[in-house]
């Protein structure tokens, strides 16, 4: 596992379970490896093995409520949580993985609460403030400003401690009105972020070329059929994080013919495999491919074989029936190979304001991905290459993107949901418009508000950074983008 052979490791779990049935331990690291692989079922099989045999070891139960929420089960997971912490209350690491499960299943004044008694019990648990923070709408009644301001008073000698309290404090002063400190907070935030990344924007630029140079519009040619004539088929919602996508999967998600797998990495990983497996057929010993040859060799690849590994790999991470959902934003860097690949598919190119995307971009603290978005320069230079590509993708398949604005969907939610079953080949259900109903847990950024009906309060908060974001609007401007 340490030097990511995954199939060797495996192989030595396997055996290891083989020899030692009833040791929680082995099913567990076996369910990790899985997950490695991206095989969330066979993760949950491991998880449900480990439960068995776990006894009264609290942290065996929060090893399996981990491996049950990064195999996308979260109820079972809370339930593992709860057991953990049941078996050792004072623990808090035990409570602060409970409290992230809470969120993404709604339960946003357990999540609290957890969080409240985390930072009680640990309160150098700087992460923990930031996600308290990001689960109401604050108030001048109920907000955490002193309290966060007083941590940042001290010296914070961790840079990821610092950065945690920054965008606490920008989330809470913009709720509470106070934006010019609330920007102020977040731009600290958003450079120590980036200080701290080897991230070179050239490289995301030229790759909008790359793919515009292989995927020609006579590349991207698939069947005659129109998309409503077609049978259901896998559903991609792609585009820019933070640009409505979770709400439209939401709203889709709540269709009875419909299932949401989340944010599934398949294509990518079925790309890379299918263009590795051809470079590999040359001759051992071949150096690695660069991202350009790696594109340009992808317009190459048997597409059936493409379609056929994709939907393996879906089912693997949970995919269910024939019309499910795969929320990747970056797919819309695929839209040529999808089209090819897998014909039946859908895709729904969900857009937002320019500003607006660029803002909430730019304030929200990301896990891993987007590293593009902790520069106001960098991130206007990132939407325009995007933009590009998305019209690229419109021109060469007319009529095979459904192009969804968010504002547009805010304000006649009835008639967009409307278009956006018909283009989906699927019947008109009134659940649809009650998503925030939609049970299904939710691990975006967006799982707070999600569970609210829809509300345009954030359609112009941008506006709010007007002269901040100046430097932002004029490079949009300059790139052919009206922001009016």
């Amino acid at each position: 596992m340490q030097v990511r052979d995954w199939p060797g490791a495996a192989q030595a779990c396997e055996q290891f379970t083989a020899r030692h049935p009833r040791l929680a331990a082995g099913w567990i690291a076996t369910g990790q490896v899985a997950l490695a692989r991206q095989d969330l079922l066979r993760a949950r099989e491991c998880a449900a093995a480990a439960a068995d045999r776990a006894d009264s070891d609290p942290i065996l139960w929060d090893l399996i409520g981990t491996l049950y929420s990064r195999a996308n089960d979260q109820p079972r997971a809370l339930a593992a949580y709860d057991r953990a912490v049941a078996l050792a209350p004072e623990q808090p690491a035990f409570l602060f993985n409970r409290a992230a499960v809470r969120r993404f299943l709604g339960q946003l004044a357990e999540s609290e609460a957890d969080y409240d008694r985390v930072i009680a019990l640990r309160p150098a648990d700087l992460e923990a403030y930031r996600n308290r923070s990001d689960l109401r709408r604050q108030t001048s009644e109920r907000n955490h400003v002193a309290a966060l301001r007083q941590l940042q008073a001290q010296t914070l000698t961790d840079w990821r401690g610092a950065m945690q309290i920054h965008y606490a404090l920008a989330k809470e002063y913009e709720d509470l009105g106070d934006y010019a400190a609330s920007f102020e907070q977040l731009q600290a935030g958003s450079r120590l972020r980036r200080a701290h990344l080897r991230y070179d924007i050239a490289t995301d630029l030229a790759t909008v070329d790359w793919i515009i140079e292989a995927y020609p519009a006579t590349a991207t040619s698939g069947p005659d059929a129109a998309v409503n004539d077609r049978a259901p088929g896998p559903i991609f919602i792609l585009g820019l994080p933070r640009s409505g996508s979770t709400l439209v999967e939401r709203i889709l998600g709540r269709h009875s013919q419909v299932h949401s797998a989340g944010e599934l990495q398949s294509m990518a990983l079925a790309i890379v495999e299918a263009v590795r497996h051809g470079a590999a057929a040359t001759g051992p010993g071949a150096t690695p491919i660069s991202r350009r040859e790696l594109i340009e060799q992808s317009s190459r690849l048997d597409f059936d074989a493409l379609g056929r590994d994709y939907l393996a790999r879906a089912r693997a991470s949970g995919a269910v029936g024939e019309c499910f959902i795969d929320k990747m934003p970056l797919n819309f860097l695929y839209c040529g190979l999808i089209r090819r690949a897998l014909p039946q598919a859908r895709i729904v190119h969900v857009q937002r304001h320019p500003m607006a995307a660029c803002y909430a971009m730019y304030k929200t603290l990301f896990e891993d991905a987007y590293p593009f978005s902790y520069d106001l320069t960098e991130l206007g230079r990132y939407y325009l290459a995007y933009r590009r590509l998305m019209q690229h993708w419109t021109q060469a398949m007319p009529g095979q993107i459904h192009e969804l604005r968010y504002e547009s969907l805010v304000r006649d939610q009835l008639g967009e949901t409307r278009r956006l079953l018909a283009f989906c080949g699927l019947d008109w259900e009134d659940a649809c418009v009650r998503f925030h109903e939609n049970p299904d847990p939710s691990t975006t950024a967006s799982a707070a508000q999600v569970r609210q009906p829809i509300y345009d309060s954030s359609l112009a908060q941008w506006r709010h950074y007007g002269d901040q974001l100046s430097e932002l609007r004029r490079l949009l401007e300059q790139g052919g983008i009206d922001v009016d």
